[in-house]
C-alpha cells in the first residue's frame, strides 16, 4: 500500500500499483513495483504500514476506521479504540416508546449471549436431526431407538444446556470470547467444550 504525500499531507492512497501523477510528472503503474522504497520516497510516494494494536475480533467488537498520518518517510494507519458489542439484549426505553420506536421493555436488539446461544441450539439440532427419524419411528409404534443413540441424544441436549450456562455466565465480551479459545493440549480443548459424538 502506498500514499502520495505532498507538502506533508496525504493526497492519495493506493492499495495496488497504479499509474499516478505528482505535479506535472506522470508515472506508470509499474513504478510502485519496480522502484526502491527510497526512490519512491524521493518523489513523495511513501509506504503505508498499518498498526493493528487496537484491532479486535469483529465478532465481539466494533472497530473504528483506520486513520492515516505521515510518520517521517512512511504513512502509518492506526485503529482507534474498539467498542465492545452489547453482551446482553438491549431493551426499548420509555423515550423510545414516546418516539414511536418500540414498546418500553421489549427487545430492541439482541446481544451476543442470545446470538451465541441460538448458534448452540442450531448446532445441537443439526447433530440430532440425523437420528430424529428413529425417534419418530418409535413414537409411531415402530422399532425402538437403540439405547446408545438415546444416550447420545440426551448427552447432546445436556451439553447444549451446559454450554448455554457458560455463555450466560460470561461477565463481559472478553470472557465470552475466551470460551471459544482452544488451548495447547493434545488434542486442543476450549472452555466451552464440544458436543459428544455418536
Amino acid at each position: 500500500m502506498w500514499a502520495i504525500v505532498e507538502s506533508g499531507s496525504i493526497t492519495k492512497m493506493y492499495t495496488r500499483p497504479r499509474a499516478f501523477k505528482i505535479g506535472d510528472n506522470q508515472y506508470p503503474a509499474n513504478t510502485m513495483a519496480l522502484w526502491s522504497e527510497s526512490e519512491l520516497q524521493s518523489i513523495g510516494v511513501y509506504p503505508v504500514t498499518i498498526d493493528s494494536t487496537n484491532l479486535k475480533d469483529k465478532e465481539y467488537y466494533i472497530n473504528t476506521n483506520i486513520t492515516y498520518a505521515v510518520d517521517g518517510l512512511t504513512v502509518r494507519g492506526t485503529y482507534g479504540a474498539a467498542t465492545a458489542k452489547a453482551i446482553a439484549d438491549t431493551l426499548y426505553t420509555a423515550q423510545d416508546e414516546t418516539d414511536g420506536l418500540g414498546t418500553e421493555g421489549e427487545v430492541a436488539s439482541r446481544g451476543l449471549k442470545y446470538n451465541h446461544k441460538i448458534i448452540i441450539n442450531q448446532q445441537a439440532a443439526g447433530l440430532l436431526q440425523d437420528t430424529d427419524w428413529m425417534v419418530i419411528r418409535e413414537a409411531e409404534g415402530g422399532t425402538a431407538v437403540p439405547s446408545a443413540t438415546t444416550t447420545w441424544r440426551a448427552a447432546v441436549r445436556a451439553k447444549a444446556n451446559a454450554m448455554q450456562v457458560l455463555i450466560d455466565g460470561a461477565a463481559d465480551v472478553d470472557a465470552l470470547a475466551a470460551l471459544y479459545v482452544y488451548n495447547d493440549a493434545t488434542p486442543p480443548v476450549r472452555p466451552l467444550g464440544e458436543f459428544p459424538t455418536l
